[in-house]
Formats: structure tokens, sequence, C-alpha cells
């Protein structure tokens, strides 16, 4: 094949000159060796001893560290003497705090072996006790946020494993006989030697829970998988929760601090989804239509007071077609009207309040039977919006975000459902039954409401945390019955709770407040529960709650709102003695973590990414080692 030329045929002249051009070449290669060859000759003596061989390597530390001037001044032996300490050490390691000393943290007095910083009943006190606002959220400033360690009690050990721990929990861990002898009767909680025994009891279901979902269930489906996740408002010691997890119904149950001592703490000791809360002045930390069921069993709650405000709460929270089942006060007042001591007309006239709340919702009444009444939610706003020419109020809300939950206060409005134009639609979506609704792709994400995300991101986060939890599989026992009560700290579309569900654990998904993509309500229509945080406040919960926390970026978006020392503070307050956690961050923010928690006496140990040691994410192992309070000794 003919080579292209692009000036024209070569030109005889043109031969000539690269004639010369190469013989001056080669003269200068060979004037290159000679010159080479004759310096190599003048340097290669050979050395007289290993000191002359080490002086000569060049690697006298003295001479380097003081300078030139002094270099010259050193003399033969200091050079060998120092030359023998050779730098084997890579300088592009991060610093583990190799200068400063680790912190040691003290632990707390016994005083504060309970305490719940966001729910001190002495700084709530201070608040207007007026819709009790005085129970709500009330954090520390902080100059009063403690830097020491929570104690557990003298005589703490390892709570029962499941489903054990759901009939009995250790005495010493939680101290408290009140509501062994306060509920003696209802049988919420006995004492039997070294230990707790929970029969199940209540105080509308004195045959036991178990016996009073069976109740339920003959009016509701609650075996079909159309129902998933519920909210048990006022729960006690959470019987009815703990009871649901045979029908495969995960219930988030909340009570307030105080009204009756530690029942949110018999909660989790028992392994059970529970958080300190009330309804009072605030939302609840819950997106909008999160909840298939709400139940309240004789709660307190008083849902015809503040034009229904309550009830409107629920509505909110409630997903279209849900229910909510009400047993105790006013239901079934002819029976027991003097049992709870009040009149006959008060009863009446408090549950014709709430169902003409119910009624102003949209609500359907579908049953009252003995002691049990259950309203359901429509599931679409087609009809009740025609109705506001009825009902003037509850209005529908107008430019609201239903889901900005977090201490954000009611609103005395119907939380809009999402647009449909077909009255038999399922407003947002219908969702899957369980267990496919786990891994099906939630209406949120199909419809396109949550920015950034796609059903094929979804499907590679699912693959991306079931390669995670085999990886962890090696590295902690999550897969042996080891944790029960599992919290997730920066949850994003639930994919750790998704890949451990096969194993009998629970997550607590929480979404980190005002975060760009807020996927809370994701989490719940994948048939799992969780709550808004913001982890520069401590979280509303009892201390040692938790046996497992996984902390995947929480500290990438928190190290430059507050100090990271108190939310490593808060997660060793929560987190049960022998306890674990799994960070995963930065390699930078690992070590400085590790510094801190080097201090709380916590194990730890930084591993590589489970994809191979070039990836720049690491992870961090630790583990809260055991130890107690001192129990007060008697003067």
């Amino acid at each position: 094949m003919a080579r292209d030329y692009t000036g024209g045929s070569p030109k005889h002249h043109h031969l000539e000159s690269k004639k010369k051009r190469l013989t001056w070449i080669f003269g200068v290669s060979a004037l290159c060796v000679v010159c080479y060859m004759l310096g190599a000759w003048q340097t290669t003596s050979s050395p007289v001893n290993r000191s002359e061989l080490y002086q000569k390597v060049g690697c006298d530390e003295t001479s380097q560290n003081q300078g030139g001037n002094n270099a010259s001044s050193s003399s033969p032996s200091s050079a060998s003497s120092s030359s023998l300490h050779l730098d084997f050490e890579s300088h592009h390691q991060v610093d583990i705090n190799k200068s400063d000393a680790v912190q040691k943290f003290p632990a707390c007095d016994m005083a504060y072996s309970e305490y719940t910083p966001c729910q001190d009943p002495q700084r709530g006190r201070k608040f207007d006790r007026k819709m009790l606002k005085y129970r709500e959220r009330h954090c520390p400033t902080k100059e009063e946020q403690l830097l020491c360690l929570i104690p557990a009690p003298p005589k703490y050990k390892t709570p029962f494993k499941w489903p054990q721990s759901r009939d009995f929990a250790w005495y010493d861990n939680i101290p408290h006989r009140e509501l062994s002898i306060e509920k003696a009767v209802q049988n919420w909680i006995q004492v039997e030697g070294d230990r707790f025994r929970f029969p199940g009891g209540g105080t509308m279901f004195p045959r036991g829970a178990g016996a009073y979902i069976d109740d339920i269930d003959a009016l509701i489906p609650l075996s079909k998988g159309n129902i998933r996740t519920a909210i048990d408002t006022g729960c006690g010691v959470a019987s009815w929760g703990a009871y649901l997890l045979r029908n495969d119904i995960l219930a988030m149950s909340f009570a307030p601090r105080d009204t009756h001592a530690a029942q949110v703490q018999f909660a989790l000791e028992r392994g059970v989804p529970a958080m300190i809360g009330v309804l009072a002045s605030k939302r609840l930390p819950y997106p909008a239509r999160a909840f298939d069921m709400a139940h309240c069993s004789r709660c307190l709650i008083p849902w015809q007071n503040y034009d229904g405000l309550y009830l409107i709460e629920v509505d909110r929270v409630l997903r279209p077609g849900g229910y909510w089942i009400l047993s105790g006060p006013p239901i079934h007042w002819k029976k027991h009207w003097r049992g709870w001591e009040r009149t006959q007309e008060d009863l009446k006239q408090e549950q014709d309040s709430i169902e003409a709340v119910a009624k102003r919702l949209c609500w359907k009444k579908v049953i009252e039977k003995n002691d049990l009444a259950i309203w359901q939610k429509p599931i679409n706003h087609i009809e009740c919006i025609k109705s506001r020419r009825v009902y003037k109020t509850p209005h529908i809300c107008k430019s609201d975000n239903p889901d900005m939950a977090w201490e954000r206060d009611m609103e005395n409005c119907i939380t809009p459902l999402p647009e449909t134009s077909n009255p038999d639609d399922v407003a947002g979506g219908a969702l899957e039954k369980w267990p496919d609704r786990a891994f099906a792709v939630p209406p949120r994400i199909s419809s396109g409401s949550i920015p950034g995300v796609t059903a094929e991101i979804l499907r590679a986060d699912d693959q991306l945390w079931k390669e995670r939890v085999e990886h962890y599989k090696r590295i902690i026992p999550i897969s042996k019955g080891r944790y029960r009560n599992v919290m997730d700290m920066n949850a994003y579309l639930g994919g750790f709770a998704a890949a451990i569900s096969k194993y009998p654990v629970w997550v607590m998904n929480t979404i980190p407040a005002n975060s760009n993509q807020d996927t809370l309500g994701v989490i719940y229509e994948r048939g799992f529960i969780g709550t808004y945080q913001d982890w520069c406040e401590a979280f509303s919960t009892y201390p040692r709650t938790y046996d497992l926390i996984h902390a995947g970026g929480v500290f990438s978006i928190y190290q430059d709102r507050c100090d990271i020392t108190y939310i490593l503070l808060e997660m060793d307050r929560i987190l049960r003695p022998e306890g674990t956690v799994v960070f995963r961050d930065t390699v930078e923010l690992l070590v400085k973590i590790k510094g801190i928690t080097d201090g709380m006496k916590w194990k730890s140990q930084i591993m590589d990414h489970e994809s191979g040691p070039f990836n720049p994410e690491k992870i961090l192992v630790a583990v809260k080692t055991y130890w107690t309070g001192e129990a007060k000794k008697e003067s």
C-alpha cells in the first residue's frame, strides 16, 4: 500500500540533509556514553568499613534535621550512629491522635441512669401545662448538655432474647414496681422473683392482648397483609404492639414520660417498637399517609377537644382507607359508666362529639360492637371536597407540606390527599400486600414525587444493601439473634431494614430532619417504621434501648452543624451494654470518631469497605463494653 505524502514527492537535497542530521546525532550519543563511563569510574571506590557504607547512603538524620551548617561539622562517628535509625514510616497517613491524649469521659451520677434529655420531667415543669405542652420535647441548651456516660443499674443483665423477651424482662434492668402494683388487676405486668412477667393484659383487654386482637380481627382483616403499619397512641407497656407481631403487623407505640413509670422503657426492653411521645400541640414526627391502622385503648386523649385537633392529626398520618380503633371511654358507656365514675350524660356527649368530628373528616363508621368502635378513612377526597359545602370546618389545608412534621405545630385543617379523578382509585396509589410490599416500588417513587429517586435507584439500593448485609454477617452476629432493637440513623430508602427483615429484628428508621430528600414516606410505604430526628438533639427514648446502631454518612451531615462529641454521647446513652455500632464514612471522620469513642469505654476497629481497600469510604465497628454504675451506699 502506497504511503501518502502530503507535501509532494521527496527531493534530492532533502535526502542529503537527512544524512548530515544522522551523523550529528550519532556523534553526540557517543560523547554522552564516554562521559557517563568516566563519571562512574571516579565514584565507585570500595567502602573501607560498614560506617562508611551507611555514610555514602546519605541517611544521616542529624545532618538533615540540623541544616546545612551543622551537617558539614558532623563527625563520621556521629553520622554512623544516627544513620542506623532508618525511617520506614509512610508519610501520607492520617494522624491518629498521636499528639493529643484521648479524652476520658467519666460516668454520670446514678441519678441520671434513666435520663431522657429532651423529656426531662424537671425541665418540663417550666413549660405551659395547657395541651400538655410541658410533656413535649424540651431539649437542654448547649451549656446544660452532659459530658459524661449514663450508667446502667448496678446489676444490669443482658435482656432476654426474642421471642422470650416479649413475656419477660429482668427486674434489675428496670427496677420499678409501680406498674405491677397500680395495674395489678389489669395484668399489665407482674414481678416474679428476679424478673418481670408481661401477661399481655391491658385496661380494656383483661383477657389478654391476644384475645383482644382476635376480637379486632373478627371485625377488620388483620391477617391478610393489607394492614402492615400501625400506631398505638398511649401504649402502656405496648402489649397490643407486641402481640400484633404474630400477624406481621409492625406497630409504632408511643406514650409520654411519667404517665406511668417507665412504660416505654418496658416496651423497648421487651423488644417491641416504642418511643416517648405525646399528642399535645406539635405534629407527631411521622409523615402523612404513614399508617394502615391507628389505635387508642383508654389512652385518655381528649379527642373531642380543640375542635377535634387530635383526630385531625390522626387523619394526617393515616393512609387512605386506614382504620381508627377506639376502645374505652366513651365506647359502650351504657355498660361501663359506673366503673368509669362518670355520668351517662357526660359520656354520651363525649361520644356524640367524637362521632361528629369523624363525620366532618369524611370517615365512615365501620362498626361498633361491645367495647370496640372502628372508623375508616376514605380512599380519596373526591366526595370529601364536595362535602365542604355542608361542613365548613375543618377546611382542607392549602399550600402545606403534609410530611413536614419535625417541631411543626398541628393545624386545624384536613390534610389533602393526592388528587385523583376516579372515585374508586386510592389517592397516592395502592400498596402491595405484605410481604411483597417490602420490595415493591412504593407509590411515592413510581409517581415521581421524590425528586431524584426512581425505581431503578431503589432496586440498585436494595442490591447494594443485600451485599452490605452479607459483608456485615462476617464481622458482626447480625443473623444470630444477638440483636433485636436496631436503629438506622440515616435510613434513606430503608434498604438496610429491608435487607435484614428476614431476621428476628425490627428497625427504627430515622431520617435527618430538614434533609434534602425526605424519604420517610417511602420507608412507610415499604412496610417499615421510623421517625424524623435532628441528631444535634437527643432521641426520644430511654437509655439502653437499642442493641445495634447503624450510622452511615451521619457525621458527614452533622460535622458542621454541631459538636459530634455530643452525638456520640447520645449514641452511648441509647445503646445497651455490649451493643454494637457500625459507622460508614470517610476515613478522616472515622479516625476522629474513634479518637472520641476510645474515651467512652468502647472497643473499635476501622475496616476496609466491602468492595476493597481502594474505596474512600471505610467502616468502623465499635462495641460498648459492659460496665455499670455503683449502688449508693447507705449511711
